[in-house]
């Protein structure tokens, strides 16, 4: 297993997962004890997914939504998948705001078992579909499923390079014709990677998540930094994907 050509220990989904079981299921152990960032990290998600789909509205609320070429098409029943779910923390807070379902992808039951709470049980019950508990690089969703949208946040760390490759083509074979992968994680302010061998976990350079995200065949539509988070921290940048015809993807290469 590599990232970037560097191999990664054996153990590396063993001890990332074992590093999950020992967290506290609580906004500030989803945030590695940054649970005071939350509230701008929703903002920025929001004002940059509404570039692409337009909010869930009552009639009596008005949102203003930025339009573009690679809109969402709003139907009667959308449909997200929220990958390193967690306890619902994106989920609650951003995409209920957009999509009728959300589905719940995370490597750690209690997680999802804390996720009906925070949640709430009563919208829990009705606008969460399925609660998948797998890694990442062993999920495997059936083909009945189709999103609109796919979200991934601070979770790709988690994957080699391989395994990233492979889930983003699962991605797009249970992804709409329209619908989008979202990606928004850390990366390095360098050219190299930087490990944390404490939630086994990596943190890649931008100039890698491109790359990546060709041999994944996709199209990077737009891309975005977030901002307003504390000093100190990895710039975080949020990446829609679209599946990419092969001509096109030719094209990105050169």
């Amino acid at each position: 297993m590599f990232i970037n050509g560097c191999k990664v220990d054996k153990d590396f989904y063993q001890n990332g997962a074992k590093y999950w079981k020992n967290v506290d299921p609580t906004v500030d152990g989803m945030l590695g004890g940054f649970a005071h960032i939350s509230s701008i990290d929703i903002k920025g998600s929001k004002r940059f997914l509404s570039q692409f789909i337009e909010p869930l509205q009552s009639p009596n609320k008005k949102k203003k939504v930025i339009k573009n070429d690679y809109q969402v098409p709003v139907e009667n029943e959308r449909r997200a998948l929220d990958c390193g779910a967690g306890i619902g923390r994106v989920t609650k807070n951003l995409l209920l705001d957009y999509f009728h379902k959300v589905d719940l992808l995370d490597v750690n039951q209690s997680f999802l078992n804390e996720a009906r709470q925070h949640i709430g049980p009563d919208i829990y019950d009705q606008r969460i579909g399925q609660a998948f508990c797998s890694s990442l690089h062993q999920f495997n969703p059936s083909d009945d499923l189709k999103y609109d949208l796919i979200w991934c946040q601070w979770v790709t760390g988690h994957l080699t390079d391989d395994h990233l490759v492979d889930f983003l083509h699962k991605c797009q074979q249970i992804l709409k014709p329209d619908g989008l992968i979202i990606i928004k994680d850390n990366h390095t302010s360098s050219d190299q990677i930087d490990d944390d061998m404490n939630d086994s976990s990596v943190t890649r350079p931008h100039w890698l998540y491109l790359d990546l995200f060709i041999k994944s065949g996709l199209k990077l539509v737009c891309e975005k930094r977030q901002y307003q988070f504390p000093k100190g921290l990895y710039p975080v940048k949020m990446y829609a994907l679209k599946s990419c015809p092969s001509e096109q993807l030719i094209s990105q290469k050169n």
